[in-house]
């Protein structure tokens, strides 16, 4: 497997291409939608730059890949198949690794089927760093045991969860209400502690409850994930609430934490110094300065 191309080229593409260093394979390309807009080209751009990856122009270019991973944002999972289906070799493989309720996975199957594509559901378990590649994966659908294959060929790290589509997605969605809830919950308890002059007291009694979790610690790592990635976090989070709804379930909670996610990723601030209190006052200031 020689020809291998992305469509959106962010963080994940980014962290797989560096991993592969010089195992990559001979031909690799990306195309960025981002790209085509002067405000948004930067990015792409240095990232593919930083890993070495070729930035094509039109998504035509993509044509004669043998394997395609598409790693877009939630929202735009669909349109992506839509836009990449006529350029697709019969017998390619399309990686969905997007974060996507397992509805939105089989549309996207269809289209690529439909061209004789051969459709993959990936679900990323992990932050992409530290191990990049290496990061675990779940694959589902028909063609899963291949998939697998050309993966581990890949020096990556997959495991089949079925073989119908939307059972990796089904996995990493309904685990998401957990732990980007948590993140959520960590916001609005923190903050308001913090808020109050009492989080050191509310921590306390925190540990009290859970001992085994340095409450500190841990608030100011899921603050950072809000912070760095909250707008990311809430288009999953939105396809979380259409999983449950699929389901058949209320989904509030899954609402209320895209919510979270969505407004302090909106106040598009550094993670700055890895403490719960500072991390808590940059947020509270920049609302502050929001509300006044």
């Amino acid at each position: 497997m020689q020809d291998i191309a992305f469509v959106g080229f962010g963080e994940a593409a980014e962290a797989f291409a560096k991993g592969w260093g010089t195992g990559a394979p001979d031909h690799l390309r990306a195309y960025d939608e981002k790209r085509d807009d002067p405000a948004t080209a930067a990015v792409p751009q240095g990232r593919a730059e930083a890993a070495g990856v070729a930035l094509t122009d039109r998504v035509g270019a993509l044509a004669g890949a043998q394997a395609v991973f598409c790693l877009v944002t939630a929202d735009r999972a669909v349109l992506a198949a839509e836009q990449a289906a006529p350029y697709l070799e019969a017998g390619a493989f399309w990686f969905d690794g997007n974060s996507c309720s397992p509805g939105a996975k089989r549309q996207s199957a269809a289209i690529i089927e439909g061209v004789g594509g051969r459709y993959v559901d990936v679900a990323i378990m992990a932050p992409v760093y530290p191990r990049m590649h290496k990061t675990p994966l779940l694959i589902a659908g028909p063609h899963a045991e291949d998939a697998e294959a050309l993966l581990r060929a890949l020096g990556m790290e997959p495991r089949i969860a079925g073989d119908r589509v939307g059972e990796a997605s089904a996995i990493k969605m309904i685990r998401s209400v957990m732990i980007k809830g948590m993140e959520a919950l960590t916001a609005e308890c923190l903050l308001a502690a913090r808020r109050a002059g009492i989080e050191d007291r509310v921590l306390t009694s925190l540990t009290a409850s859970n001992p085994n979790i340095d409450w500190p610690k841990q608030a100011a790592y899921n603050l950072e994930r809000m912070m760095v990635h909250g707008r990311r976090r809430a288009s999953e989070m939105r396809e979380v609430a259409a999983t449950l709804s699929e389901l058949g379930l209320p989904n509030a909670l899954a609402s209320a934490t895209a919510d979270w996610q969505q407004r302090i990723g909106d106040l598009t601030l550094p993670a700055g110094a890895d403490s719960y209190p500072d991390r808590a006052d940059a947020i509270l200031g920049r609302l502050d300065d929001q509300a006044s």
